[in-house]
């Protein structure tokens, strides 16, 4: 069967090298990277993908007028390469309705918090500065509301005392690392799909703030 994957990125691509290491180890064995999207050309992410042999594009939202068009670009190049599942991989744009409607069930992204705390930027300050005890990274499917989509799985770090917005930051990545290509690999076995509202995987409804990465 096979699961093709587009990942879209707009800067270093760790996130990525992660799918590109799963894809050689074979943690990844249902899935293919077929392209990695960039809205900037000097994204080093796209050399990584180039180091890997996988097709590189790059769409550069400064050449649009408006949101809606460079999402139909995007969309219509991602269905060039005939994807089953998109990641977003440090991809900063929001996308519109339009573009998350197309890709609807489809559409993965990771969010450096334990979701629904802390959508948007800024956010292990925000934990640091709310006195959370701790931290983590959330894959989710992408709606239409910010960072509002149903989590799928979930990694906690604890924070420790003299942590950083930058340690955090550090320690709450190599977690994402993992969990991510988890959460790929579920949907391209069939076991993950957003139904409604709801992410569901093994026919049971995750709950709000997805699954625990320790019980995974």
């Amino acid at each position: 069967m096979g699961c093709n994957i587009v990942v879209l990125i707009s800067g270093s691509g760790s996130n990525l090298q992660a799918f590109i290491d799963g894809a050689a180890s074979g943690a990844l064995p249902e899935c293919t990277i077929r392209a990695v999207i960039s809205n900037k050309a000097d994204a080093y992410g796209l050399e990584r993908a180039r180091q890997a042999g996988i097709a590189t594009d790059c769409i550069d939202h400064r050449d649009f007028t408006n949101r809606e068009d460079f999402d139909t670009a995007l969309a219509q190049r991602i269905d060039q390469f005939g994807a089953d599942l998109i990641i977003l991989a440090g991809f900063m744009r929001i996308l519109t309705p339009g573009f998350v409607r197309h890709f609807r069930g489809r559409l993965l992204n990771i969010h450096p918090s334990l979701l629904p705390k802390y959508p948007g930027l800024h956010t292990h300050q925000r934990a640091l500065d709310a006195g959370d005890k701790e931290a983590g990274a959330t894959v989710h499917f992408v709606t239409e509301e910010l960072d509002g989509g149903p989590p799928i799985v979930q990694a906690k770090i604890p924070i420790i005392p003299g942590d950083s917005a930058e340690t955090l930051a550090q320690r709450v990545l190599s977690e994402e690392h993992t969990i991510y290509p988890l959460a790929a690999r579920w949907f391209a076995e069939g076991r993950l799909r957003l139904d409604g509202k709801k992410a569901v995987l093994d026919e049971q409804v995750l709950p709000e703030s997805g699954l625990a990465y320790n019980q995974a």
